[in-house]
């Protein structure tokens, strides 16, 4: 039942973003519009909405909150396809393909500025002081994430903490504002800050782990893509823990484009056990997540969160 009220307000929130979301330059809203149509899960809004619903019934009034978090996101998409040089994105082209750099630069920039001065006028502190700790924190681990290209020899604690800025940080938001939103008392809105943590990191790493075993029909970017961008994922750091130095000296060689080796690379990854090891630690995150929520009060709504938490393990490849 639960699960049909969320998929509901789903469409309520797509309805937001063709309707209500409109800026005083066409050609900015054109360019968002076209990113926000190519689709995606929705999970950032549908977290946010579950989070409030823990203690508030009427989660009905927080969808406005709950669509600010998606088009955060989308805003950091537009931007990270110039930073990465992206052709595709969720199976059409990258906003800078048909835009430019300098269009899709000012576009998420001014969706960032959109977003925050409609939040800074709708909700009370602390909400507006979370999103934009937490924009600095994304722009933090994207920073650290191009400092850690090509960086063989980096740590998966090193890789965890890129994940928890990049990627984690929205959802941890997500969960947090949702329950301020919602009314609910401090124990329970860091608990669920603790859940958007955990998912938000099993969520990077099972992406991480499509990027080597997922079709580009599925996946809506080439396979691969990870790798030819010389990004350290984690199933490459559990691949270079596990193999010697021939298979390390191949990953150096790819990264230093002296030669192809892609197929190589793939397949010295998968031989290793990585893709094992990778499933483990998104488990293990997943479990994190659930539990992060265990002590809270049984309902539809933390239900739905734990079920979210565990459908990442059921559906890794």
């Amino acid at each position: 039942m639960i699960s049909a009220r969320i998929d509901g307000r789903r469409d309520e929130i797509e309805t937001f973003f063709r309707e209500r979301f409109i800026t005083d330059n066409e050609l900015i809203t054109e360019a968002v519009k076209r990113m926000l149509a190519a689709g995606g899960k929705r999970l950032r809004p549908r977290i946010t909405l579950l989070a409030a619903q823990i203690c508030d019934p009427r989660a009905q009034r927080h969808m406005q909150l709950a669509a600010y978090m998606e088009l955060i996101h989308v805003a950091t998409l537009i931007h990270d396809d110039v930073v990465d040089n992206a052709q595709t994105r969720r199976g059409v082209n990258a906003t800078a393909i048909d835009y430019g750099n300098r269009i899709s630069v000012l576009a998420g920039d001014y969706l960032f500025a959109w977003i925050f001065k409609n939040v800074t006028e709708l909700y009370p502190s602390p909400i507006p002081n979370i999103l934009s700790a937490t924009l600095a924190e994304i722009c933090d681990g994207e920073v650290l994430q191009l400092r850690s290209l090509a960086n063989l020899s980096l740590s998966l604690e090193a890789y965890v903490e890129i994940v928890s800025r990049k990627t984690a940080s929205l959802f941890a938001a997500s969960a947090e504002c949702g329950a301020i939103a919602g009314g609910a008392p401090p124990p329970a809105v860091q608990a669920l800050r603790r859940y958007g943590r955990a998912f938000g990191i099993a969520f990077q790493m099972r992406d991480d782990l499509l990027d080597v075993t997922a079709e580009s029909a599925s996946l809506g970017k080439p396979v691969a893509n990870d790798l030819a961008e010389r990004k350290m994922t984690i199933p490459l750091i559990l691949a270079l823990q596990a193999s010697g130095s021939e298979f390390y000296c191949m990953v150096e060689r790819l990264f230093a484009g002296r030669e192809s080796g892609l197929a190589g690379v793939l397949d010295g990854i998968r031989r290793s056990g990585a893709v094992e090891r990778t499933r483990a630690q998104i488990r293990e995150y997943s479990k994190q997540a659930e539990s992060a929520v265990e002590e809270l009060e049984d309902c539809a709504a933390k239900s739905e969160l734990q079920r979210l938490a565990r459908n990442l393990v059921e559906e890794i490849p």
